[in-house]
């Protein structure tokens, strides 16, 4: 039986747990943080990634969790209402539509419920060295642990440590999209009822909606910028630069600034894509955003880890053994898919990509390669 180590226990590393015992392989996951991750925005899921889910059998359990907006406003800087929707939302589509918007924890929750029977979980742990021979990978842990599997999936994001190990340092990835942005959580203070809101001004933007019920608010701020020397680790720094940023709006914006700063799950990063002539070293092979994040700005990250996880856990169940040739078919399946969805982002001007192309990306893989 292949034993196969996944670092990343989100939306890739879930659904690839999921497949790969489904392979016949034994699957570790292991995840830095000590259980899984609260909060986050909401997602989409959508074409080829919905036959994913069905297949999985979790279909109809993401469509009950999808979210429930009637539509949204965009405002201008001052906080008055340009124009009103309520046929679509820029963050999930159009409303009458086959897609599915849904929270990240919601999905990430539902993904870890049809991948917990027969998967072992080391949580509050990740890997800190890879080293393979003949007989497979040997990897160090940061709490002390040594154990060898036969092939290692990075499955752990933007930021992936998996992809440095092997592969090198992130910066020869690493592509900026010209933007910043936070997501964050906070009480319901604006009395959003299943409506969303976005504001632009300049080079500033922020989306807010209600999740739980109405119960509570989930905030994305951003603005456009070219590389800045940042800590990626300095909250307080990032804060301070997104006050700078969006301090001139007015509207909801002021209350979500003083709100982001009481916020239990602050989270700001850089938007980008990561492109690399190839996704595998050896036994090590790279999914979702740690192999090819085509930046949030697509809004196809979810789908293209679905996409891939599933793709491939096919091909090494399909190897009988041969990793070489399991990574190849994964590459020569995934490749296109993934090109033609990072693409998206330069059809992107003040809002979503173009429905046309967006419905071209979104199929434009055959499960039954």
């Amino acid at each position: 039986m292949t034993s196969v180590l996944i670092s990343g226990a989100s939306v890739a590393g879930l659904a690839a747990a999921h497949w790969l015992r489904r392979a016949g392989c034994a699957v570790t996951v292991v995840e830095r943080a000590p259980a899984l991750r609260p909060g986050g925005q909401a997602l989409d899921v959508r074409g080829v990634a919905l036959d994913v889910l069905e297949r999985g059998g979790q279909l109809a359990e993401a469509r009950a969790l999808r979210t429930t907006m009637r539509g949204m406003s965009l405002l201008n800087g001052a906080g008055a209402e340009q124009w009103r929707s309520t046929e679509e939302t820029w963050s999930g589509g159009r409303l009458d539509g086959p897609d599915i918007e849904i929270f990240r924890d919601d999905l990430t929750e539902l993904l870890h419920r049809h991948a917990r029977d027969g998967v072992e979980y080391l949580f509050d742990d990740s890997a800190t060295a890879l080293e393979e021979d003949a007989d497979g990978v040997r990897v160090e842990f940061l709490s002390g642990r040594r154990r060898t599997f036969d092939l290692v999936v990075g499955a752990d994001g933007l930021h992936s440590a998996v992809r440095r190990l092997a592969f090198g340092p992130e910066e020869r990835y690493v592509h900026h999209q010209g933007a910043y942005v936070a997501v964050f959580r906070a009480p319901n203070f604006l009395d959003l009822a299943d409506w969303q809101i976005w504001q632009q001004e300049g080079d500033a933007t922020l989306c807010v909606y209600p999740a739980r019920g109405n119960a509570e608010l989930r905030a994305f701020l951003g603005f456009r910028s070219g590389p800045l020397a940042l800590d990626r680790h300095d909250a307080a720094a990032q804060q301070a630069l997104l006050a700078e940023r969006l301090g001139d709006l007015g509207g909801p914006a002021p209350q979500l600034l003083a709100a982001m700063r009481e916020a239990p799950d602050f989270f700001f990063d850089v938007m980008a894509q990561i492109r690399m002539d190839s996704w595998s070293a050896g036994r090590v092979v790279l999914i979702g955003d740690a192999a090819h994040c085509p930046s949030p700005l697509s809004g196809q990250g979810s789908s293209l880890a679905l996409a891939g996880a599933y793709v491939l856990a096919d091909e090494v169940g399909r190897s009988g053994g041969d990793h070489r040739a399991a990574f190849a078919g994964y590459e020569r399946r995934m490749r296109p898919f993934v090109t033609l969805n990072q693409a998206l982002v330069k059809e992107i001007s003040d809002g979503p990509p173009p429905e046309e192309s967006m419905e071209r990306a979104k199929n434009a893989l055959a499960l039954d390669a």
